[in-house]
C-alpha cells in the first residue's frame, strides 16, 4: 500500500489523542495437575498446542463448548509450556506466535473456562499413550468429553493417534468427537501457516486466518533519537520472545499501562541513514511521555509498505506523514469492526 520506502522512527515515545482503554479479564490459567479445582473438572476437554489462537482453534473451541453444554461441565484446554519440540528437538522448534498469557486470554475470549497449561517436561514427554491419557484425560481432569481434531497425536514419540484415542475413550465411557480441519482458499488453516505468512510480512493474510492479530511484546530500550529528530519519536523493542514479521513498516495498536494507541511500526533497516541493522521501532500516534523500561505489546493490523531508501531526509519526513494517516484511518476502520 503506498510508496515503497522506509519509515524511520525512534526513541521516546509521543497526547493523548487516539487512547483507547483496553478490556482486561482473567482466565482461570492453572499450571499444576495436582488438585484440580472441582470447578474445572469433569467436563469437555480439548489437548493442544494452540499457538496463535486461530480460527481452526476457534472452530473446534465452539464445539468443545457444546460439549461441555452436553455433559454439564466446563470447557477446558490442556496446553504445553513450552511446546515439546523445545525440548526434543529445539533446533527444530517454531518461534512461538503467542506467550502462554496472552494463548489463554484468546481461549477465554472464545469461551474456556480453564487453560491448564502444563510447564513441559521430560518426564511427561516420556508417558506411553495410555499414560498421558489416564494421567492427564481421566485422572488429573475427569473427563467426560474429548473434542480433538483428526490429526491430533499423543503420548512417548507422538505412539498415539485418533484411532487409538477413540478406544481409549471407549473403555473410560467419554464422548469424543473429532471436528475436521478448517479450510480457506488456500488449504487448511494451520499455525504453521500462519507463521509462515507472518515471517514473509504478509501480516494482512496472517490476521485473516488468527482470531486476532498478531501481537508480540517486549521491552523498550533506548535508541539512536532519529525519530525524534525528524518528529516521528519511538519506542523501540527488544527481547521479544514470540515470531516478528519480516522487514517493513506496519500499522498497529501499542498497548501500556491499561490503554492503547494508534502505532505505525517499523521493522527492519534504515537505509537512508546508512544504518543496516534490525530494528523494532513503534511510534504511538498521540502518546505523550516515556517508555523507556517499561514493557509494550504491540498488534500488527496491516502492511503499508515495503522499506526503501530515501533521497533526503524531507522525502523521509513526507512518506512517514503518509504512513501517520493511513495508519489513523486503519486505526478506526478497526474500531468500527463488529465485535464477537
Amino acid at each position: 500500500m503506498g510508496q515503497r520506502n522506509e519509515l524511520n522512527f525512534s526513541d521516546d515515545a509521543v497526547g493523548r489523542t487516539g487512547r483507547t482503554a483496553v478490556r482486561i479479564e482473567a482466565v482461570r490459567m492453572i499450571r499444576s495437575l495436582d488438585g484440580i479445582p472441582a470447578a474445572f473438572s469433569c467436563g469437555a476437554v480439548a489437548i493442544g498446542n494452540f499457538d496463535g489462537v486461530h480460527r481452526g482453534h476457534a472452530r473446534l473451541i465452539e464445539r468443545l463448548k457444546q460439549k461441555a453444554a452436553e455433559v454439564g461441565g466446563p470447557v477446558t484446554v490442556f496446553t504445553f509450556d513450552p511446546h515439546p519440540v523445545v525440548l526434543l528437538r529445539p533446533e527444530a522448534a517454531p518461534p512461538p506466535l503467542t506467550w502462554v498469557e496472552r494463548k489463554a486470554d484468546l481461549l477465554a475470549d472464545l469461551g474456556v473456562d480453564a487453560v491448564v497449561a502444563f510447564p513441559t517436561d521430560l518426564a511427561l514427554l516420556r508417558l506411553s499413550p495410555r499414560e498421558f491419557f489416564d494421567l492427564v484425560v481421566v485422572n488429573s481432569l475427569g473427563a467426560k468429553a474429548v473434542v480433538e481434531g483428526p490429526n491430533f497425536r499423543f503420548g512417548r514419540d507422538r505412539e498415539g493417534d485418533i484411532r487409538l484415542l477413540q478406544e481409549f475413550c471407549r473403555q473410560a465411557g467419554l464422548a469424543l468427537e473429532i471436528v475436521e480441519p478448517t479450510m480457506d482458499g488456500e488449504g487448511i488453516i494451520s499455525s504453521s501457516r500462519v507463521r509462515e505468512r507472518i515471517r514473509q510480512g504478509d501480516i494482512d493474510a496472517a490476521r485473516e486466518m488468527l482470531t486476532e492479530p498478531h501481537r508480540v511484546r517486549g521491552l523498550v530500550t533506548h535508541g539512536a533519537r532519529r525519530g525524534g529528530s525528524l518528529g516521528f519519536p519511538t519506542a523501540n523493542l527488544e527481547g521479544v520472545d514470540t515470531l516478528l514479521p519480516g522487514s517493513g513498516v506496519y500499522a498497529g495498536r501499542a498497548y501500556t499501562a491499561g490503554e492503547s494507541w494508534p502505532a505505525a511500526i517499523n521493522m527492519g533497516p534504515n537505509p537512508t541513514f546508512g544504518e543496516p541493522g534490525f530494528k523494532f521501532e513503534v511510534h504511538l500516534l498521540g502518546f505523550d511521555g516515556s517508555l523507556y523500561g517499561q514493557p509494550l505489546e504491540v498488534d500488527f493490523l496491516s502492511r503499508l509498505r515495503d522499506i526503501h531508501p530515501f533521497v533526503s531526509s524531507d522525502e523521509l519526513k513526507r512518506q512517514l506523514h503518509a504512513d501517520v494517516s493511513a495508519v489513523r484511518e486503519l486505526a478506526r476502520q478497526w474500531e468500527k469492526r463488529p465485535h464477537s
